[in-house]
């Protein structure tokens, strides 16, 4: 199919009203929930995790919208933080393993990996990859990529009149960064798939080229062009667990990492340690566990 600028042009339209419909409620409730002081109320239940993964408390309410709905309502409710590069790339690191899972979960479903299986072990390789992150030197977490997405601290207002005023600006500030972002990722990754070759491979079941797609696209690409051959019974149970692992760990590596390097995190850190991870997991996972997948 040839690649076509109208049809990236509407997704990308469809997208940035989605992002504008997301982001900006979150942002302003967010600030909201600090200004009243809501967030000492609900936060205390996830203490522990952030405490150990070295975030602040409030950074709850992001990993929490992450886990269930997706990273633009995580980074909605972080941006007001003021986190730095090291937490930003902590919050990266654990979100870009551990987001959508109710979605997501339910495309691996599909490839006959059990629910549980796929939640578990999203969140403790996430955990466990920003845990280790966070023990990494400072030093470390000195991006070349310039902070382009620099928020200023959470500020004291008199008057809720000039929070939301301040809120709705920096939300929309916020809304264009992400519109921009994504919109180039819209036009590029349509162009991939508008290749021949990448139209040509994705009719084969190929483990490769599966791994690459989802790397590079997402689980729901990676995944998707697998389904219809495991629901023949073309593919092996242990094809699938090791792909689906491998996607599960590392995804949409271009996307979800520019999301969060606009902010300063690092992203070479990010990238690396979700492809270590995913590689060392997936062959592990095949080698020494045989866990069900109906």
């Amino acid at each position: 199919m040839p690649f076509k600028i109208k049809k990236s042009f509407e997704t990308s339209f469809r997208s940035s009203w989605i992002i504008l419909k997301l982001i900006v409620p979150i942002y302003i409730l967010a600030d909201l929930l600090f200004y009243y002081d809501v967030l000492k109320h609900i936060t205390f239940i996830f203490k522990p995790i952030v405490t150990l993964l070295g975030l602040p408390q409030e950074a709850a309410l992001s990993i929490v919208s992450g886990l269930f709905l997706n990273l633009y309502a995580a980074i909605a409710f972080a941006a007001p933080l003021g986190l730095d590069a090291k937490e930003w790339t902590i919050l990266a690191i654990f979100l870009g393993i551990a987001h959508g899972l109710l979605v997501e979960t339910e495309i691996m479903k599909k490839l006959g990996i059990a629910r549980s299986y796929s939640i578990l072990l999203r969140l403790l390789i996430g955990f466990l990859v920003a845990f280790i992150a966070s023990h990494f030197p400072d030093t470390w977490f000195q991006s070349t990529s310039q902070n382009l997405a620099t928020l200023a601290p959470q500020q004291h207002y008199n008057t809720i009149l000039a929070l939301l005023k301040n809120s709705l600006y920096e939300a929309f500030s916020l809304s264009i960064k992400v519109i921009a972002l994504v919109s180039l990722l819209i036009f590029f990754l349509d162009f991939i798939k508008s290749l021949s070759f990448v139209e040509r491979y994705s009719q084969k079941v190929n483990s490769g080229f599966s791994i690459t797609v989802g790397v590079i696209l997402g689980i729901t690409y990676g995944a998707g062009i697998l389904i219809s051959e495991y629901e023949k019974g073309a593919l092996h149970k242990k094809e699938i667990l090791f792909i689906g692992t491998y996607l599960m760990i590392c995804h949409a590596i271009i996307e979800d990492t520019l999301l969060f390097v606009i902010f300063g995190a690092n992203p070479w850190l990010i990238v690396s340690l979700r492809f270590i991870f995913a590689t060392f997991l997936s062959y592990l996972v095949i080698k020494l566990m045989n866990p069900k997948t109906t």
